[in-house]
């Protein structure tokens, strides 16, 4: 099992959090000190046992493997030079945005023409930039972190702006999964600042929208973009009507 490891790394860290000692646990298990530390020390735990352990901490088992989750590192950012990469290939950054979106092989190849063998190709180059983890049967494990996002003004984010903006706003939003809003106001710095947290803020929930989603099935999930900005900024039609 390849993350007994750092499950029971992570079941150390939760012993220890709860104050309790490798004695401890002997008690409440009605066995030896020295047979706990060996269920450590080899990794031998059986699934019955790790379970008797985390009841001790009141926690299940998937409590414990979300622990382990959040204590792993994960990717927030790639390197310039990785989404450059990345940019200057139209199906890989397809089939990134796809994996960051938690689609499958099998959705992959299912909505788009391609054959097994590209899907895969492309599938180990972002194993190779660690964005994910390609496991047997052809899986995907996903290693990017929750709050994982594009460099500001980076190599992904300028290939939006400039190929698909123009066709992102060619719609009227008036389908009731569109929506548009402009604002125009006059605010302090104070105020803006406060705006743009409460954006941000709104970004963290949508992302943990779509981490809820993710365990829906395929057809029940569309795909949803969302655009927020706000600048200092004047309409460049008005530039002329300005005082000298």
């Amino acid at each position: 099992m390849a993350q007994i490891s750092p499950l029971l790394s992570t079941l150390k860290k939760a012993l220890k959090a709860h104050g309790l000692t490798y004695a401890d646990v002997a008690s409440s298990l009605g066995v030896a000190e020295a047979s706990v530390k060996r269920l450590f020390s080899e990794q031998t735990i059986s699934l019955q046992r790790l379970e008797q352990i985390c009841q001790i901490m009141e926690l299940e088992i998937s409590d414990l493997v979300q622990m382990m989750n959040e204590l792993q590192p994960r990717l927030k950012h790639l390197t310039v030079e990785q989404e450059q990469e990345i940019a200057q290939d139209l199906v890989l950054l397809l089939m990134t945005v796809l994996v960051l979106n938690r689609w499958t092989m099998q959705d992959i190849i299912t909505l788009y023409s391609f054959s097994e063998n590209e899907c895969i190709q492309k599938l180990a180059r972002l194993d190779k930039l660690k964005i994910i983890e390609l496991l047997p049967k052809n899986k995907i494990k996903l290693l990017v972190a929750t709050n994982f996002s594009w460099r500001d003004n980076g190599p992904i984010q300028q290939f939006f702006q400039e190929k698909i903006a123009q066709e992102y706003f060619a719609t009227q939003f008036k389908n009731e999964d569109e929506c548009l809003i402009v604002l125009n106001g006059m605010l302090s710095k104070q105020s803006s600042g406060e705006f743009q947290r409460k954006l941000k803020k709104l970004a963290r929930e949508f992302d943990d929208l779509n981490n809820d989603d993710a365990a829906l099935p395929f057809e029940q999930r569309n795909g949803v973009t969302v655009v927020m900005a706000a600048r200092n900024w004047r309409y460049g039609l008005f530039a002329p009507l300005l005082r000298s």
